[in-house]
């Protein structure tokens, strides 16, 4: 029954959102709607909604499952944005993951299975 989902994150300041996530991260831009930010990469879509106060996106987040995080890694490490205990490792879990904050203070943890061996 269920599909996808898409998490809706808060923003505090749209120009800036646009900037991190499609330079940072990677992300196609798609609309401002009055405020709320439509985001994608690959098969993942980002929302975001606009707030003025800075201690609602210290408290929210979301997981991307991902393949190939030690590309996504790569990519994202030189860029000064990885969270301060978010360096990639294998988790008890078994998920391989890194946690990355943005611009406003969300915590995004990207993870990719590995409790299944490739042959």
């Amino acid at each position: 029954m269920l599909k996808t989902a898409t998490p809706i994150l808060a923003s505090l300041n749209t120009v800036e959102t646009v900037k991190f996530y499609t330079e940072k991260l990677g992300f196609t831009f798609h609309a401002d709607w009055d405020g709320y930010l439509i985001f994608s990469r690959d098969e993942i879509n980002i929302h975001f909604w606009t707030t003025d106060n800075p201690e609602i996106p210290k408290n929210t987040g979301c997981y991307v499952n991902v393949t190939a995080v030690d590309k996504l890694y790569a990519e994202y490490e030189p860029q000064g944005i990885i969270h301060p205990n978010g360096q990639l490792k294998d988790m008890p879990w078994e998920m391989r993951q890194f946690s990355i904050l943005d611009n406003n203070g969300n915590i995004i943890h990207f993870g990719e299975d590995i409790s299944v061996e490739e042959e």
